[in-house]
C-alpha cells in the first residue's frame, strides 16, 4: 500500500489536467493505491458552489480543495487535484500547509488550449460572454518551481501520465508497475 499524497495538477483550461489525472487514477488503482480524483469543475458544483471567480473567490475555491486533499491524503488515499489553480502565491501557500504535495504543471500554450476547448469557453472569454476568464481577461501564473512539468502540446496524454507515474516511482511514492512474466 503507498502512503497518501496530494498530486496537485495546474494549468490552463483544457491544457490536459483532467485527462491526465483519470489517466493517473486508472494505473493506479491497477496498482492497487487508494487514489481520489478532486476536478476542479466537480468541485465548483458542490464543496464550492456559490463561489464567484473574482481573485478572492478562488483562492478560497483552492483552500477549499487543498483542505478535503490534506485530508484524504493523511489517511493513506493519493488525492489527485485538476485544478486550474491561477495564482502562484495560493499554490505556495498550499505547499507549506500540505503534507506530501506534489506539483504538476500541466504546461499547454494558450493557442493549444484554445483549439482544444470542446466547450467553447475561450470563444465565449474572447467575445466577452464570460468574464474573469483564465488566460483571457484574468491571469494564469506558471508555477515557478513545480515538480513535475507535462508538455501537453508536445507530449501524448499517456507519455505525460508515463512521466508522473515514473517521477511518483522515483520518489518511492508509488508501488514500481508489477512486470507480468510468462513461462512456457
Amino acid at each position: 500500500m503507498s502512503k497518501g499524497f496530494v498530486l496537485w495538477l495546474t494549468g490552463l483550461c483544457a491544457s490536459g489536467k483532467t485527462t491526465i489525472a483519470k489517466g493517473l487514477e486508472q494505473e493506479l488503482k491497477a496498482r492497487s493505491c487508494l487514489v481520489e480524483v478532486l476536478d476542479g469543475d466537480v468541485v465548483r458544483t458542490s464543496l464550492s458552489r456559490g463561489l464567484g471567480y473574482s481573485r478572492e473567490d478562488r483562492i478560497t475555491n483552492m483552500r477549499r480543495i487543498a483542505f478535503v486533499a490534506n485530508l484524504l491524503s493523511r489517511n493513506d488515499v493519493i488525492a489527485i487535484v485538476a485544478a486550474i489553480s491561477p495564482y502562484e502565491e495560493a499554490r505556495e501557500a498550499i505547499r507549506e500547509n500540505v503534507e506530501n504535495y506534489i506539483e504538476v504543471y500541466v504546461n499547454a500554450p494558450l493557442q493549444v488550449c484554445e483549439a482544444r476547448d470542446a466547450k467553447g469557453l475561450y470563444a465565449m472569454a474572447r467575445a466577452g460572454e464570460l468574464l474573469a476568464f483564465t488566460g483571457i481577461d484574468d491571469p494564469y501564473e506558471p508555477p515557478s518551481n513545480p515538480d513535475i512539468v507535462c508538455y501537453t502540446d508536445q507530449e501524448t496524454p499517456t507519455q505525460s501520465i508515463d512521466k508522473v507515474l515514473t517521477a511518483l516511482e522515483q520518489r518511492e511514492l508509488i508501488p514500481l508497475k508489477p512486470h507480468v512474466e510468462f513461462f512456457i
